[in-house]
């Protein structure tokens, strides 16, 4: 009854880490499936012409300034004329020895009026980046160009190219950390992790050509679909993240041809020879990721290579490890003598260290993304990264706890102790009566449970990691604020403000799009231009805006804004102080139906 018992608890344990599996994989694939695109550290620093600038003649180049080297598209700089043509341009190109900036060069002569610059460029992490831009020559009129930066995003692509990236990041865990696991731990029996180590070789080689074909959509921003285009494998082919993938793929194939060579022709190399090998192919392997990911741009770029090839390293020798750890538990559960204690120190030692690097390289990523103790609360990536901090925590609390029923393990078992059979009167001494046969040991049997905390626990920190890595550092944020234009939303330095309406009578709905330029203290220009039912330009018998401070008793200040024939404007609006202003929007469609709409508008120094 009682050994009936013990296996109905191992049952159950399976049963629940089948489960929990199932659970995990699918949290972190909606994580990762929804999650918005990823932010660049690409600061657009300046533009010539200044966005919102009116020239007297027309400029015979476009030129963008970033913060750091960008890869160009096909069409990275697309521009439109008040009609919402395309201009016929040149091939944008980097300016002469700068890497950081782009330029196209225009017609020679281009019409009075206002002229969208849309933009398209891939940041030196990988990450694409876009944004648009205007500029009027002569004077500035009216534009039907609706160039927005969140339509320069495929939903699908984005979504499988996120999807393909964090499931290669699980599969290489799962490959690095069985083989440490075997290589360092030396369990009895190896049998039982060559399919989870095959199931990861080829998950991350499934991975890794899905990422190689969906390169291009995901930076070009269109459907899934044109990843097979010849245009698009060979332009991918081309780019250093594309070559990294090859090489990341050849490197899969190689370890791959030489274990199965191996095993066929049943050769055993000597000990060190192997573990060298796979000890330089696990680092080329972690530097595909390392020089392709947010480590490749910004400061320190050497030391951020180096600390994020051993963040990933330390990451798959712990998590994959436990993976590989509990894989072996549940093997030899039925007969907890199979699997030496050694086997266990070794992987607590393996862990410790792990952790040591993952905490050093851990706090350096840390201070090179925050920048300041400010962004840990005034930013979503510092906010996200307390959050994983608090899950490290849980996490070192689970493995102190494995650690102390590995200590357990290495205590030796007290001897079998018989009592003596006393010698009856008048016959030979009996035989001592059979030991009771021995019951798993709680060690063993907590121990497992303890790594299972542990692995759910480690989930969770790799969920809140694939956050932090699609969410804009603090430093990067702090230099976009610092530039004349948004890296965020592609709005450059004038404040625009959509502001929909509706008076409640057919036809009577629409938007309008209000620019305070430069939108900051002192004298602003504004420019409101009134959108129809269909999209289209739309004209109204009166509109005003106001703009009021509640907080400090200011307004409202009425913009006073006259019809320029198309749209609505004023060359001079004072706004005196910074702050959160509330916006009013009065629009009249007719002699008596009329709206107000308020909305929020932030105005800086």
């Amino acid at each position: 009854m009682r050994a009936r018992g013990r296996r109905d608890q191992v049952r159950d344990e399976h049963r629940w880490l089948r489960r929990l599996t199932v659970l995990a994989a699918g949290l972190l694939l909606l994580l990762l499936g929804t999650a918005a695109p990823a932010s660049a550290h690409a600061a657009l620093r300046e533009t010539d012409p200044a966005d919102g600038t009116v020239l007297k003649s027309a400029p015979r180049h476009v030129t963008l300034t970033f913060t750091e080297s960008v890869g160009l598209l096909t069409d990275s700089l697309r521009v439109y004329d008040p009609e919402n043509h395309r201009i016929r341009t040149g091939e944008a190109d980097h300016a002469p020895g700068r890497s950081d900036t782009a330029r196209v060069s225009l017609p020679a002569r281009l019409g009075t009026g206002t002229y969208t610059v849309a933009w398209r460029v891939v940041s030196a992490d990988s990450h694409p980046v876009s944004g648009a831009l205007t500029f009027s020559v002569g004077k500035r009129t009216a534009t039907t160009t609706s160039v927005l930066p969140d339509r320069t995003e495929n939903p699908a692509t984005t979504s499988l190219f996120n999807i393909a990236r964090y499931v290669s990041y699980l599969a290489v865990a799962l490959l690095l950390g069985t083989a440490v696991f075997v290589a360092y731990c030396r369990p009895p029996a190896r049998g039982h992790l060559r399919v989870p180590a095959l199931a990861a070789w080829w998950t991350l080689s499934a991975s890794t050509v899905a990422l190689f074909l969906l390169r291009a959509p995901y930076e070009e921003g269109t459907p899934p679909t044109r990843a097979l285009a010849l245009s698009s494998l060979t332009h991918t082919a081309t780019t250093r993240p594309g070559e990294l993938l090859l090489t990341r793929l050849a490197l899969l194939i190689l370890a791959g041809g030489c274990a199965l060579s191996l095993r066929r022709r049943r050769r055993r190399i000597p000990r060190r020879a192997a573990l060298t090998t796979a000890a330089i192919l696990s680092v080329a392997l972690a530097l595909t990721w390392a020089a392709s990911e947010h480590a490749s741009a910004g400061l320190q770029v050497p030391l951020a290579i180096t600390s994020a090839t051993l963040h990933l390293l330390a990451m798959a020798a712990w998590l994959g490890g436990l993976t590989a750890l509990l894989l072996t538990l549940r093997r030899t559960a039925p007969d907890p003598a199979a699997l030496p204690a050694r086997t266990v120190i070794r992987f607590s030692r393996l862990a410790f260290a792990s952790v040591t690097v993952l905490v050093a390289t851990g706090v350096y990523q840390s201070w090179r993304g925050l920048g300041s103790w400010q962004a840990l609360t005034d930013t979503s990536y510092g906010r996200i990264l307390l959050a994983k901090l608090a899950a490290v925590t849980l996490l070192l609390a689970a493995a102190s706890r494995s650690r102390r029923w590995t200590a357990r393990l290495a205590s030796p078992a007290p001897a079998p102790h018989h009592d003596r059979v006393p010698e009856p009167a008048g016959g030979p001494p009996l035989p001592p009566e059979p030991a009771p046969a021995p019951a798993p040991a709680p060690s063993h049997r907590h121990l497992r449970r303890s790594v299972l905390a542990e692995m759910a626990t480690g989930v969770l920190v790799l969920v809140l990691t694939t956050l932090l890595t699609s969410t804009l550092p603090g430093r990067a944020a702090a230099e976009a604020a610092q530039s004349p234009a948004s890296t965020t939303t592609g709005i450059p330095a004038a404040s625009v403000t959509t502001v929909p309406f509706d008076v409640g009578t057919p036809g009577g709905h629409g938007e309008v799009q209000i620019t305070l330029d430069p939108g900051r203290v002192g004298a602003n220009a504004v420019q409101a231009v009134v959108y129809g039912p269909d999209g289209g330009l739309s004209s109204v018998p009166e509109l005003r805006i106001t703009l009021t401070l509640a907080d400090r008793r200011i307004g409202p200040l009425d913009s006073k804004v006259t019809d320029r024939g198309g749209y609505w404007a004023a060359d001079s609006f004072d706004v005196p102080m910074p702050g959160t202003w509330t916006m009013k929007v009065t629009v009249r469609v007719s002699e008596v139906d009329q709206v107000t709409v308020a909305k929020t508008v932030r105005v800086v120094r």
